[in-house]
């Protein structure tokens, strides 16, 4: 995924007066905007199981002890059986969708999007996702003697996949849902250009989110009209963050008001700002544009991390166990349930 920062732009101090005259009828309009988002808490309790830190951080391991899942390799192909087996041990119907994708520099990418779902036949659905793939190259360590080495991807990968297992786990044991539940484990999102290939190829983002873009154009199911999606993108980081990003609130804004008002109900707020971070090109991208379906992307924004705005480890070789945090897995899989089980309350999409 990639970043593109937005300049900001401050107040003089000394217009305090003048400034608060002005934005009176935009206090008005935040009024009844916030008064809305606490109509949609008030009826909103913690609901659903509890989900288990422990368990997910062990999914992510899991991962991380194949090696960097870096596409063509054998590392890969193994933890795609394991993936596929996981969730189907937890009872989901699981397809894969196969394609022979082109990389930024016409590298040849066999991928693999898994798609695993809970209650199939359910017409009221949501979908989950996250990439599962490793970055091929650390080119944003701080030590350019390490920028070809492959990524373990224990957060910028391994956690999203780790938090869709967790929440399985616990779907198939609590039966209680029902509405559908569909996991995408996207594939070949971190193939895109090189820092150090800047020069001979464009670093657009046509050449991230390779599985994503297959799949928005190619869906599993035919006219697959879930009600939003939710994209979980580097989910287990230290210090985590969730800003709301902004492609996230043109694209979504329902459903970004429904996943941080669930946040504050289970207790989580402090990891779920309302704030704005950045706009990102990331999986949901493609999903919006061209499966049109509402997708947010719950991605953490450290605004003053100088190395990445996606926080220090991003695209380094520190990118592993060690800088996994249970607490912020707990944040972001306890807010997915309180999500998915308010949705058996209502049956009108947000």
């Amino acid at each position: 995924m990639t970043m593109t920062t937005m300049s900001r732009r401050s107040f003089p101090s000394f217009l305090p007066i003048i400034f608060s005259l002005m934005m009176l009828p935009t206090l008005f309009t935040s009024c009844k905007s916030s008064k809305s988002n606490q109509e949609a808490l008030i009826w909103q309790i913690p609901i659903g199981p509890e989900f288990n830190a422990d368990s997910a951080f062990a999914y992510c391991q899991a991962q991380c002890d194949f090696g960097p899942r870096t596409m063509n390799s054998v590392s890969h192909d193994q933890c795609e059986s394991w993936i596929i087996e996981k969730f189907k041990s937890f009872g989901c119907h699981t397809i894969t969708q196969k394609a022979t994708l082109q990389g930024y520099d016409g590298t040849a990418l066999n991928s693999t999007n898994i798609i695993a779902s809970i209650h199939p036949d359910s017409t009221t659905r949501v979908m989950i996702c996250a990439h599962w793939d490793s970055r091929p190259w650390a080119d944003n360590d701080p030590d350019s003697t390490k920028w070809h080495t492959p990524v373990l991807a224990a957060n910028d990968g391994a956690s999203g996949v780790a938090v869709m297992l967790e929440l399985a786990r616990q779907l198939q044991q609590a039966d209680s849902l029902r509405i559908g539940v569909d996991f995408i484990c996207f594939d070949a999102e971190d193939w895109g250009t090189p820092q150090w290939d800047h020069n001979t190829y464009a670093n657009t983002g046509e050449v991230w989110a390779l599985g994503a873009e297959y799949w928005s154009k190619n869906t599993h199911v035919e006219n697959y009209a879930p009600r939003y999606g939710i994209l979980l993108d580097m989910v287990g980081g230290q210090g985590a963050q969730f800003f709301q990003e902004r492609l996230s609130k043109q694209y979504a804004q329902p459903i970004i008001n429904k996943v941080w008002a669930a946040a504050k109900v289970v207790g989580f707020g402090s990891y779920f700002p309302d704030s704005p971070g950045e706009y990102i090109t990331d999986d949901h991208v493609p999903v919006n544009t061209h499966a049109n379906i509402p997708t947010i992307d719950v991605i953490p924004f450290y605004p003053d991390c100088q190395q990445s705005g996606f926080g220090p480890t991003w695209h380094t070789v520190n990118d592993d166990m060690q800088h996994i945090d249970k607490n912020t897995l707990k944040a972001v899989g306890q807010t997915l349930i309180q999500v998915l089980y308010s949705e058996n309350r209502t049956q009108e999409k947000p």
